[in-house]
């Protein structure tokens, strides 16, 4: 067997694990991304007993437990950088403008509010949405459920266990941090009441099937991830998301995206510190963006 460091991502071999990995993902590694990928993946050739990048690309093909190991692959070349309060300039729009609009009358009434945050990494949106729901005084009655999904299933392991260290507390105000987190010596943890109606699981935003579990929402956040996906899968995303969406439900985007040349079945809205899409109240109008009617 090869040596760790005569193991090489060649040219071809790149271009052949992208490509599968964009197959599978969405996500699109651009040639930047090479020295990355050779990197993350040699130690699980070594430990898989291989001796290039082209034998790994064959058993991600074709063995067995392609799949799996496909996942694991994922795991590993994916990047999970977040904190708390990301973009805190959306949250608040989140908490002041959004949530009445999706309780406002034309909605009707409801019992229950339903958010998913999709590509939720290691669980700090989903808990941080969490928080400004319940600072929101949302009417007792309400059943609050929000789903967090990631194609790495590490990192909804990490989001389960809701065990955090300093650097995810970048952002967060000191008054939220007492508030709605307990310090123990392995780290802070999320408090109870917000592990209550936090839920997580493994999901891959390509797999429209598989997204049924995720039920009808009222609120998607899908930040800085469609930013990786290739122009074929972010259509797909997008479509997926609407389907998710209730009539008159929000998709919330990153600071940098937008569904120019996407998607023109969204209505744009102008809230005071930020623009986000809205699924037309209408549930009988024909869908021209996607060529059928809505569901």
């Amino acid at each position: 067997m090869r040596s760790f460091d005569e193991i090489r991502l060649e040219q071809d071999e790149f271009r052949l694990l992208r490509e599968l990995f964009n197959q599978h993902s969405g996500l699109w590694f651009g040639p930047e991304s090479r020295s990355v990928i050779e990197r993350r993946l040699r130690e699980r050739i070594m430990a898989l007993g291989l001796s290039s990048f082209g034998e790994y690309h064959q058993l991600l093909r074709f063995h067995e437990r392609a799949r799996q190991e496909l996942d694991e692959a994922m795991d590993l070349v994916t990047i999970n950088e977040t904190y708390f309060f990301r973009e805190e300039y959306q949250l608040h729009a989140f908490k002041n403008e959004l949530l009445p609009l999706v309780f406002s009358r034309e909605n009707g009434p409801r019992e229950r509010l339903a958010i998913w945050s999709a590509g939720c990494s290691t669980g700090e949106e989903v808990y941080t949405i969490a928080i400004h729901a319940l600072e929101a005084n949302l009417p007792p009655s309400c059943d609050v459920r929000i789903f967090g999904s990631d194609i790495s299933r590490r990192c909804v392991a990490a989001a389960r266990r809701g065990v955090y260290g300093p650097s995810s507390f970048r952002a967060t105000p000191p008054e939220m941090r007492r508030r709605y987190f307990r310090d123990k010596p392995d780290g802070a943890h999320v408090a109870d009441e917000l592990r209550s109606f936090c839920h997580f699981g493994h999901l891959n935003l390509l797999d429209s099937a598989r997204a049924m579990v995720v039920g009808r929402v009222d609120v998607i956040f899908c930040r800085n991830v469609l930013i990786y996906f290739d122009e074929t899968s972010r259509r797909k995303a997008i479509e997926m998301f609407y389907d998710r969406l209730q009539p008159g439900g929000f998709l919330l985007l990153g600071h940098s995206e937008s569904l120019l040349n996407v998607s023109t079945a969204f209505e744009l809205v102008h809230l005071k510190g930020d623009l986000v899409y809205r699924k037309p109240l209408s549930a009988t109008r024909i869908e021209s963006a996607f060529g059928r009617e809505d569901r």
